[in-house]
């Protein structure tokens, strides 16, 4: 592998800094100061290090989001800016794409990934992984068992079966295993309900970090890598 290309897949750099950053003296192979881009390197063999700090280098990336209102969940839109664009420049030409999508106004939990095996496999339907949201709703909720069971939507669609945890006069947990597009806001419009307010919480057993502010990621635990990279 190229040492320019190591540097931008572990996130150190742009492909383009990392050039100017090699022929600046700044990165060392093996304890020697190395002044090619193009200089071959084995990341389980050689020790690259940047500014001194060792290079950790890693096949995949598996980011946790916490998304803010306003975002598309996409790697480009015309419409507006995309979650991409939350992350520093280095991460966002590694190819990273969001693992599912959530509306522009829903906020919270999203996995960034450029593992595409592992992100088809949490969201392929035979796989049933568990997504969970925080809800609140215009008006007193009604009608939850009818949503529990399944109901038919406005496009005569059926829902499968999920969970509702009423929290509040108007909100509440829902956990459901599909991802129909905007599914939550027509199922509780069925019920003639509206959402105001929709926030995943949990994915394929994931919970969001309370520590995240609103805009801001770390990458995924051990633990949490696991899980969604199982088979």
């Amino acid at each position: 592998m190229r040492l320019d290309k190591l540097l931008t897949h572990a996130g150190v750099v742009s492909r383009r800094e990392a050039g100017r950053a090699v022929r600046a003296g700044r990165v060392t192979v093996d304890g020697v100061c190395v002044r090619a881009a193009d200089v071959q390197v084995e990341p389980a063999k050689n020790s690259v290090c940047f500014d001194g700090v060792p290079v950790e280098y890693r096949e995949h990336l598996y980011l946790m989001l916490n998304k803010p209102a306003g975002y598309i969940s996409a790697t480009e839109d015309g419409r507006g800016p995309v979650v991409l664009e939350l992350l520093p420049p280095a991460l966002q030409g590694r190819g990273l794409f969001p693992c599912g999508r959530l509306d522009r106004d829903t906020v919270g939990l999203m996995i960034l990934t450029d593992d595409g095996d592992a992100a088809h496999r949490r969201l392929s339907p035979k796989h049933h992984a568990e997504k969970e949201y925080a809800f609140a709703c215009e008006r007193p909720l009604e009608g939850l068992d009818r949503l529990e069971q399944g109901i038919e939507l406005a496009d005569g669609y059926r829902t499968l079966p999920c969970k509702i945890r009423q929290t509040g006069e108007r909100s509440g947990v829902i956990t459901l295993t599909e991802g129909k597009y905007h599914q939550i806001k027509r199922m509780f419009a069925a019920v003639g309900n509206h959402i105001v307010f929709l926030e995943r919480i949990r994915f394929a057993g994931i919970s969001l970090d309370p520590a995240l502010e609103r805009g801001e990621w770390r990458t995924l635990t051990g633990e949490e890598q696991a899980l969604f990279c199982k088979k």
